[in-house]
């Protein structure tokens, strides 16, 4: 008997097309279109297994637009999740940064936060939801362990007790001791069903505070998560997500390339120091329970003018060694260059997108595997395709394909792969994707 094809549930199937053919990568839905990346993955999850044991880890996944960066973070993040690690990320712009001077590093530090993440809240703003769950879990290991009931006084303390051995070694970390206090703030405030205490140490927590005046009224605390420092509570954070049960902390940065486009190079070579700092930290041992992912195009890192091999110091560190090569790259270095997708597994991907379209809309699939491997030959055949063809170009293409044949019934499938019109669509995507400008889709 065959084996049945697992149908992708039409709420996921619409997110996943609609996402596609807009120009933006799903949330959800990945593990119903993942075709090819197997060696990226392996190497990266190579890496999961030794953050979980305590390590750390960074790395540069480095592609051209629309080579699949964000693709493959947005796996990532499905698997470590999966995992029991806790994620957060995001993407760098004008406003977001790793360092600046008007906020752009805390509002980089703000995004992470508010797009929180684990396997039972994958959607984002998972942190009043960690807290809770790591008070629930230390109480009843109390419970326990001394079987005194909830309402003894004697349970708060001994709840008290555990809460601060759990805690302790975190002030061993640069604000740590602030850290543990806030979370023993915390904690009181859920005892006594104070919800305005506990919005403000989650306010805090999240870096909504501006002025350290504003604090220490509120929760009598002299520090602030700032531009300078919101790395080093990340960190924190990584360790304290392993005491409250998680795996560990993976953080996403996308969009590496609005730190090659800011104009002031001072300003650049900052934000490449921060870069530096978080790198050392992951492979001197500094970290614990955290992985680094940042997603950035070729030029954003081997520009030796404006991008990150402008800094030397991180350029002697990542620079690619003397024998890789294409087809030969060695996954376990700093950097993993993405290859581009082959015709194979661009097939692969067009004959799980047809399924998944029409499962969505109730259809028997008229679309044939000769159809597919048609449509695949052209997209592959025009002039540079084997540099300048990305996976963004073929699927947008091909979902406004699908979506033609099946809102004109009429239509005929290799009536379109024919036309002149389809033909100078092609070869006109050549020469537009040479000349495009910073707006990025990846998949």
């Amino acid at each position: 008997m065959a084996e049945l094809k697992r149908k992708v549930p039409k709420r996921i199937a619409q997110t996943v097309l609609n996402s596609l053919k807009g120009g933006v990568v799903p949330r959800i839905g990945l593990p119903y279109i993942t075709v090819g990346r197997k060696a990226e993955i392996e190497a990266l999850l190579h890496d999961v297994d030794i953050i979980s044991e305590g390590g750390a880890s960074f790395r540069f996944i480095v592609g051209r637009y629309g080579s699949g960066k964000s693709f493959l973070l947005q796996t990532m993040r499905n698997y470590v999740m999966d995992k029991n690690f806790v994620v957060v990320d995001g993407d760098l712009s004008p406003e977001r940064r790793l360092q600046g001077t008007k906020g752009q590093g805390l509002a980089t530090y703000r995004e992470l936060i508010q797009n929180l993440s684990t396997k039972t809240r994958p959607e984002g703003g998972a942190l009043t939801l960690i807290l809770d769950r790591w008070i629930n879990s230390v109480q009843s290991q109390v419970a326990q362990e001394t079987k005194l009931a909830f309402e003894d006084p004697k349970f708060e303390q001994a709840v008290d007790k555990k809460i601060y051995s759990v805690v302790s070694n975190l002030s061993e970390l640069v604000h740590g001791f602030d850290f543990a206090k806030l979370l023993n703030m915390y904690y009181h405030a859920y005892l006594a069903g104070d919800d305005e205490t506990k919005a403000k140490v989650v306010k805090w927590f999240r870096g909504e505070y501006t002025h350290k005046t504003e604090a220490k009224k509120e929760l009598g605390v002299n520090v602030i998560i700032s531009d300078d420092d919101w790395y080093e509570y990340l960190k924190i954070f990584a360790s304290f997500f392993r005491q409250a049960g998680y795996a560990g902390l993976i953080i996403m940065i996308d969009e590496l390339v609005n730190i090659y486009k800011i104009p002031n190079s001072i300003s650049r070579q900052y934000n490449y120091e921060k870069i530096l700092t978080m790198y050392n930290d992951a492979l001197q041992g500094k970290a614990k329970y955290l992985g680094i992912i940042m997603g950035a195009t070729p030029q954003a890192i081997e520009d030796r003018r404006r991008g990150v091999y402008s800094y030397e110091a991180l350029r002697s560190r990542l620079a690619q060694g003397k024998f890789a090569r294409p087809g030969a790259r060695d996954m376990y270095a700093p950097v993993i260059m993405l290859d581009p997708l082959n015709a194979e597994e661009m097939l692969v991907l067009t004959e799980k997108l047809a399924q998944m379209h029409a499962d969505l809309y109730g259809y028997q699939k008229a679309i044939t595997d000769q159809d597919l491997a048609t449509f695949i030959k052209i997209e592959y055949a025009r002039i540079g395709a084997d540099t300048n063809i990305t996976p963004r170009e073929v699927i947008r293409d091909f979902i406004e394909l699908l979506d033609i044949i099946w809102q004109n019934p009429d239509t005929k499938i290799e009536d379109l792969l024919k036309s002149k019109e389809f033909d100078y669509t092609k070869s006109q995507a050549v020469s537009d994707d040479t000349d495009q400008d910073f707006t990025e889709f990846t998949i």
